[in-house]
Order: structure tokens, then sequence, then C-alpha cells
């Protein structure tokens, strides 16, 4: 019972008084029932009587206790609604008291500050009056004559006596210049002019001993008056010319001395070392230039007010006289080597030039000179002149103005005035070498001296084949150039005397030494006449990927070097003009010349000799070679052409034009290579004797495995493949075996029907084919295949008994040609004549009624599909598929692949069509 009367039971929420009695009963109702008596709630009735006795008189107290406490609660917030309202009254009271005294002090402080300007006015006109008696006083003192106030001020107040003595003079000078017409001014002012002249040179004295004995207070005390004076201009000048960075030695002299020689200068011609990174001579001058920098910062900014414009002054002589002239020697030293070393040596200079101005601008005292300069107040005297020098102070020189005057002077100098003199520093210093297109007209000239002489025994060697003369383009010019000089080296007696220029220092020297001619002139016999054409060695003329990918590389520093040292927005264009320097080089000189002499060779193909296929041998080469042009141009050049839509486009039409140029040319290769192998097949079939397959001596006759024309024919068809597997890569070479095997399939078709055959030189004749068909096979052209089979089965016509050459006829290949076509070769056979007409007609048919009734019957047509009719004229298909074209279809670009690959780089064919992979 005890855990239910607890008090937890009686704040539970779910507190129920039916719950609460039935739990207090159960245990005496269980009872009961186990005793199996009656339940007697009396007991329990009578304690909750007494309960509720007891809580009835507590629930009252408690209601009286609770309405006592909420009268006190209302009085008390009576009594504090009543504080509340006093406070509230009190602050606004304190309030209006305080707006009312913060009136008066307004009021009070308005006239302070009026009573202040007042005061400031009068003593502005005071002072302006005080200087204005002492100003008049000087005056009339000079006018007599008498300098002693202002020697006494200078001589005796010390420093502050010298700076009262250089705003006076400077303020005398302006005065006497603006009196005129009165007796005796121009003597005053000559005598002010004088008096100026020695305070200035006595000041400059001054700052240059201080200077020599190292006291930057007194040096800034001078350059302070000076300042005050006229602008400081002469201070500057002379702190910059005496600085020991200009005249403790001959710099650029000294350097020179040591240019020439070093491992740099051996390295700087030679295209295929690396360009170098730097020069050490120049090297050393930036790195001292950045330590003189560093070290100057200090001194100038203790010692001068405006240390900007020092600072500023110095650069501009360091840039002016010591930079420039170095960077001078330079070029000239290399312009005497060659045109690469000048334009690695200016690419060298100019990027060296460049970090050296950015570290310059990262410096800190630009930037703390900045900052101070900012804040730095403009001061004016009671004149109304400005103390560092202004328009209205006609004593104050041009260049002090110019440097001084608001915007340009200390507040206007800072990380922008500096950063813009430095870009302009350098933008002069190698103005006389990129103006205009000097510098692209240098490297177009570097490119084309380099392969011109990396090509010259190359270019002899083809010329001495072609017996062709030279052009008058600029890289035959330097063809020829070179070639006389190797000529002229060769003939040379070893008495002759050699002038300077004449070294291996030379440009010429060293481009022969590039190309190789040096070495042959040495080997040729002293005396011996050597005609410049005959300048080369056996195997010059071949093309070779090594030295494509050498051209290539050193255009690709061109290009780099290029990217560099030109605007941004000239880039596309630059890049166009050295990408036709490339392609007259490139394609033109090498690719088109190497082709141009396969096609001379050819051209004189003697037509009664078997036809040499060396010639078509340059086509992989040059095909391989067009392949490394195409990805060097799509990675390199376009790349650079992205922000010209006008020159992409003409940069993808002049490729076209080189790319569509030199397919032409290898396909005349082809073409002719075809024209002289059809022209040898068929000179070797002539050689056919009558008889051969009509033997007198069946003995003989068998003893023969097979004729000499088939022999020849075979042995040259084999050479032909091979040369097609060297020379020609992918589908052009089944294309091109596919041309030559379908036409020998025709020339073999006309040539059985010139030959009485009988039924041993049948048997002869199907050895010749059989071997024609085992040669044919070796192509591994299937469209091929099936056209020798047919023949073949052709061949077996004349070995076959007349009784059955009916059936025969109707089987296989020979099944699908109409009888008419195939009653010129039954003729050739020796029984035809011994049998009837209507024999005959039974086999093949009437020959009249075939033809005509032959179209419209729906019998056999006139062409078998997969391989073309067996006239010489018809046309041929590939493969059985039953689709025909012509030799001229057939003959597409062999390079027309190259432009798939380039597609990709936003160029596109313009050309009516291009199927890559056939000729």
């Amino acid at each position: 019972m005890s855990s239910h009367i607890a008090l937890e039971t009686f704040q539970a929420s779910d507190f129920n008084v039916a719950a609460l009695v039935e739990g207090l009963m159960e245990e005496d109702v269980k009872q009961a029932k186990a005793e199996g008596g009656a339940f007697n709630p009396q007991p329990h009735i009578k304690t909750l009587e007494h309960a509720l006795s007891l809580l009835l008189p507590l629930r009252k107290a408690n209601a009286a206790k609770t309405a006592e406490l909420e009268r006190s609660v209302a009085a008390a917030e009576r009594a504090y609604r009543g504080d509340v309202r006093g406070a509230k009254a009190g602050f606004e009271t304190v309030n209006s008291q305080f707006q009312a005294l913060d009136s008066k002090i307004t009021s009070v402080g308005r006239t302070a500050v009026r009573i202040g300007e007042q005061l400031e006015s009068i003593d502005r006109l005071r002072q302006r009056a005080s200087e204005a008696h002492d100003l008049i006083l000087y005056y009339n003192e000079f006018a007599l004559g008498d300098t002693s106030r202002l020697d006494t001020m200078r001589k005796e107040g010390g420093k502050e006596g010298r700076a009262k003595v250089a705003l006076a003079a400077r303020r005398l000078m302006s005065l006497a210049k603006e009196v005129e017409g009165v007796e005796g001014a121009e003597a005053t002012k000559d005598t002010i002019e004088k008096y100026c002249e020695r305070f200035e040179k006595d000041m400059l004295r001054l700052f240059d001993r201080y200077y020599r004995k190292g006291d930057p207070k007194a040096m800034a005390h001078c350059a302070q008056t000076l300042q005050d004076f006229n602008g400081g201009q002469s201070c500057i000048q002379i702190y910059v010319n005496q600085h020991d960075f200009f005249i403790s030695k001959e710099r650029v002299q000294e350097a020179a001395g040591g240019l020439v020689g070093g491992a740099i200068w051996e390295l700087l011609p030679d295209p295929d070392a690396p360009a170098p990174k730097s020069e050490p001579g120049l090297a050393n001058l930036y790195e001292e230039i950045r330590v003189t920098v560093g070290q100057e910062a200090q001194i100038i900014t203790a010692v001068f007010p405006n240390p900007a414009i020092v600072m500023q002054v110095f650069l501009q002589r360091v840039f002016a006289q010591v930079v420039q002239a170095y960077i001078e020697t330079l070029i000239e030293t290399a312009t005497s080597s060659s045109t690469l070393a000048y334009l690695r040596i200016l690419h060298l200079a100019r990027s060296s030039t460049n970090s050296l101005i950015e570290d310059l601008k990262g410096h800190e005292f630009f930037r703390t000179a900045s900052q101070m300069a900012a804040n730095a107040p403009t001061l004016t005297s009671p004149l109304g002149a400005t103390f560092a020098g202004s328009a209205s102070d006609p004593n104050t020189p041009a260049s002090a103005s110019a440097l001084t005057a608001p915007g340009a002077g200390a507040g206007g100098v800072g990380v922008a005035a500096v950063s813009t003199m430095l870009e302009s520093a350098m933008d002069e210093l190698f103005v006389p070498y990129m103006e205009g297109t000097r510098y692209l007209d240098k490297e177009s000239k570097s490119l084309t001296e380099l392969y011109a002489g990396k090509l010259l025994r190359f270019t002899n060697w083809h010329r001495a084949m072609n017996q062709a003369k030279p052009s008058n383009t600029i890289f035959d010019r330097m063809v020829n150039q070179l070639t006389t000089a190797a000529h002229q080296a060769s003939n040379a007696t070893p008495s002759a005397p050699q002038q300077p220029e004449q070294h291996d220092s030379s440009r010429l020297d060293r481009l022969m030494k590039l190309s190789g001619l040096a070495t042959i002139a040495k080997e040729k016999l002293i005396g011996e006449d050597v005609q410049p054409e005959q300048m080369f060695e056996e195997g010059d003329g071949a093309l070779d990927l090594g030295v494509a990918e050498k051209m290539l590389k050193w255009h690709a520093e061109a290009v780099g070097r290029m990217v560099e040292l030109s605007a941004l927005g000239d880039v596309p264009k630059n890049a166009y003009t050295l990408l036709k320097v490339l392609a007259d080089s490139f394609g033109k000189a090498y690719v088109e010349t190497a082709l141009d002499t396969s096609l001379h060779q050819l051209g004189l193909y003697d037509s009664k000799a078997e036809p040499d296929l060396s010639p078509i041998f340059v086509i992989r080469l040059a095909d391989m070679t067009m392949h490394l042009w195409q990805r060097y141009i799509a990675t390199a050049l376009v790349p650079l052409a992205g922000t010209s839509v006008t020159v992409r486009r003409e940069m993808g039409i002049f490729n076209n034009h080189v790319t569509v140029r030199i397919e032409g040319k290898v396909n005349g290769i082809v073409q002719r290579t075809t024209d002289a192998i059809i022209s040898w097949l068929t000179i070797l079939l002539a050689k056919q004797k009558k008889l051969d397959f009509k033997p007198r001596n069946d003995n003989e006759a068998f003893s023969r495995l097979n004729t000499e024309p088939c022999l020849l024919a075979c042995d040259f068809l084999v050479k032909v493949r091979e040369a097609a597997h060297s020379s020609l890569s992918g589908r052009n070479v089944e294309v091109f075996l596919t041309e030559v095997g379908v036409t020998f399939h025709t020339l073999l078709l006309d040539h059985l029907k010139r030959f009485p055959i009988s039924a041993t030189g049948g048997l002869m004749l199907t050895k010749d084919l059989a071997l024609y068909q085992d040669t044919i096979a070796t192509f591994s052209l299937s469209s091929l295949d099936s056209r020798f089979e047919m023949l073949r089965q052709l061949g077996n016509v004349f070995i076959v008994q007349p009784q059955i050459l009916k059936s025969y006829l109707t089987e296989a290949y020979l099944g699908r040609i109409e009888n008419r076509l195939l009653r010129p070769y039954v003729m050739c056979r020796t029984d035809y004549g011994d049998f009837g007409r209507k024999f005959w007609e039974d086999i093949l048919g009437d020959d009249a009624a075939t033809a005509t009734s032959a179209p419209a019957s729906g019998g056999k047509m006139g062409m078998a599909p997969g391989w073309g009719g067996i006239s010489s004229g018809a046309t041929f298909g590939e493969g059985g598929d039953g689709k025909k074209s012509t030799l001229a279809e057939r003959k597409q670009s062999i390079f027309g692949g190259l432009m798939k690959e380039f597609s990709e780089f936003g160029i596109h064919d313009h050309r009516t069509s291009m199927q890559g992979g056939s000729i």
C-alpha cells in the first residue's frame, strides 16, 4: 500500500482516483476470495473518510495562503510600475538637459572654429607681410650690392640658416624676373643670379664633400636645401654621375674582351646544340645591378626627400649607359658569328632583361617609396609657390618642374611610374632589333640559312641528276652562295693568304661545316678544278627522316622564340609567316625535289629496257615525312593561330595546297611507274614465239616447264611486288598491285588470241598460266585470284576434247561468259578446222544469233561480275562484288589520308574529293 500512497503517484500525469482505490483494495479482495468469504469494504471506507477529513482543512488553508500571496504580488507590481514611471521621467529630464548642453557646446565650437580660421588667416597675412617685408629688404640690399645679411644667415645660421637662405634666394630670383621697367632692375637681377649661382655651387660642393665622407645626414640636409632652392636636380645628377657603379671601371670594354672564345659562343651557331639560357657576362652584370639597387635603396631613402625620383634617374642611367652598351656588344659579336647566334643572343638578352625588370619592380624600395609619397602632404609657401618647384616659380628648372610637378613628383612616382620607366627602357633597348619586321626577317633568314646548309649536298645531287637550273628563290640563292664558297675553298692553294673574314668563325664557313661541304672541299686535290655541282657524295639525294626531324626541331626553336619575342596580337601572323618559310624548304626544296628527281628519272625510261623501279622507293619516305609535317603543324603551329580565325583559315588552305602539290607528284610517280611496268610486260609477252604453243617436237615441248616470256614476266612481277611493298603502305599497296594485276590480266587475254594452240601446246599454255596464277597469288589480293583462276580455266579450253567442250564451257567462271566472247579463243585451237561449222555452232551457238538475242534473252550477260569482260577496253571491279570502276576513278591521291588527322585540329580539306589510301 505504501507504494500507492507515495508522492510520485499523485504527481503523475496519468493519476486516476479509481485506479488508486482499486490498487489499495486489491490485496484485501484477493485475500477474501482465497478464504471463500465476501469482501468487507468498511475498514477502507473509514480510512478514506478519515483521510478526507484531514485533507479538506489543508485545502482551505492552502487556498487562503494562495489568495494572500496573490494580494502581496499585486501590491509589489503596483509599486514596481510606480518606480519605473519615476525613473522614466527622470531619464527624460536628464536627456533634455544633455541635449541643451550639447547644442550649447556645438555653438561654442562653431564660434571657436570661426575664430581659429580668422586667426589662421590673420597669421598667414602677418607671415606673408613679414616675408614680403624681408623679401623687399633683401631686394633693396641686393640693389645696393649688399649681400651681407644673407651671407651672415648662411654662415652663422647652420642648417636652418642655409634652408632660409635657399628659400629667400629662390623667391628673390622669382621677384627679380617679375620686376621690369624700374631703374637698376637689370643690375639687381644680375646680382641675384650671381648670388644664386654661387649659393648653388657652395651647396653642391658641400654635398660632394659629405658624399665623399659618407655622412648621410649632412647629405640629406644639402639635398633638402637644394630641393627647396631649385628642385634638387643638380644634386641628383652629382650623386648619380659620381656613383662607383659608373666610374669604377670600364665595364663594357672589359666585358667585350672576353666575349669571343667562350663555351657559349662555340655552341651558339650550332643548331643541334640547345639554346643557352644565360650569358655569363650579362648574368654577372644583372646580378650586380640587383645588388647595387638593394644597397642604394637605403642610401637614397636616407638622403633625398624624393627617393623614388632619384632611383628612377639612377636606373635610367644604368640602362642607357651600361646595359645598352653591353647588349649592343653582345649582339654585334653574335652577328659576326651567324644569324642563329644573333637570334639566340637577342632572345637570351631580352628574357634576362625582362627577368631583371620584374625583380626590380618587386623590390621593397618602390613599394615603400610609393606608400610614403602617397602619405606626404604638399607644402606651399606663404607666397603661393610650392617648395618642390612649380610652374609659378620661374627659377625652377624645367627638368625639375617635370620631375616634381603634382602627379609626377614624390606623390606620383611609385610602383606605376617606375614600372612604366623600366618597361620603356626595355623597349628602347630592343627597338633597333624588333621594330617592324626586322626580327621576323632575321628569323626567316636564319631558317633559310640552316636549311640551305643542311640540304646543300642533297640539292646539288638532285641538280646533277636532273640537270636543272636553280631558281631565284631565297633558298636557292643561299645554296648557290654556299656551293660557290665550297668551290673556292677546294681550289685554293696553301700559300694563298687567308683574310680574317674567311676564318671558321665566318657565317659561310659555319654553314659549310653544317652541310659537310667543308670536308668534301678539303678532300679534293689542291688545284683540281672542282665544279660546284660536284659538291656531293653518293646517297646524298635520299630522303632521310632524321634530317626531316632535325629541320622541324630547328623550326620549333624559332617558333618558341617568336612566341616570346612577338606581341601577343602578332603571334598568329608570324606563325603563318614561319610556316611559309618551312614549306619553301621542307616541302618544296626537300620533299618535292626528291619527287621531281624521281619523275625525271622515270621520264628518261627507255621503253626497250627493263624499267628501274628504284624511283618509286621515294614514296614511302615522302609519306612518312609528310606525316611528320602534318603532325608538327597540327601540334606546334595551328594552336598559335587560334586567336585569329582568318589566319587559321589561311593556314589551312596553304597547308592543303602544299599537300595537294606533293600528292600530285606522288601520283605522277605511281602513274609513270605503272605505265613503265605495263609497257615492259607488253614487251616481254611480245617475245612469245609463234609456235611456242604448237610445238613440232612433243618431247622437246614436254621437257620445258615454262616458256621464256612467262619466266621473264613472272620474275619481273616478283620485282614489282617487292618494290610495291617497299615503297607503298596500307591500302596503297593493294590498289597499286590490283591495277598492275588487272592490266596484266587484260594483256594475257589479248595475248592468248594471237597464237595457234595444239593439244600439246595447250599443256605448255596451262603451265604458263599456272605460273602466272601462282605469281599473282603472292600479291595476296582476292580480286586478282578470281581473275587468274578464270584465266586458268580458259587455258583448259585448249586441252579439253571437242566432244566435252560444250559441257566444260558451262561450268565455273566460263559458264558466266557469253559464248560469242569465247569463240575467238576456241578458234585458236589447231583442230578447229577439223570439225564442221554445224559442230561448232552446236557448242558455241550461232554467232550472229547469240549477238542479237543475248541482251533480250535474259541469259548470260556480256560481263562477268567480279572480274570484268575479256576485252582490253573492259572495266574492272573489286573482289567479285559487282561494283565497277574505271582506271581514272581508281587513281586517287596516295596521301589522301593525311588530312584526316589534321582535320581534328580545325583545318579541313577544301578540295572537292580526297580518298585516303587509294592511288
